[in-house]
């Protein structure tokens, strides 16, 4: 079975933390969401693409972003 190379940005009781797909522990824990967003990215873009995926304060996902060379699954919703 193959593990997507997804990441995950959550609130942390620390701040915000970067975690990996089906993942006890987080990758990092950063002070603010934007340093655990880049984090997040730059650990994907170095394991070949795959996505990044945002939480809210609330838990609700507010987000995704898909790192190249990754595969897009919707990509025209996806232009910001």
């Amino acid at each position: 079975m193959k593990i997507r190379n997804d990441r995950f940005v959550v609130l942390h009781r620390e701040g915000w933390a970067v975690r990996g797909p089906r993942s006890d522990r987080a990758s990092g824990i950063f002070d603010t969401q934007r340093e655990a967003i880049r984090r997040a990215r730059e650990i994907v873009g170095r394991q070949g693409g795959g996505e990044v995926r945002i939480q809210n304060r609330q838990g609700r996902w507010r987000d995704s972003d898909t790192v190249a060379p990754g595969n897009d699954p919707f990509p025209p919703r996806d232009r910001k």
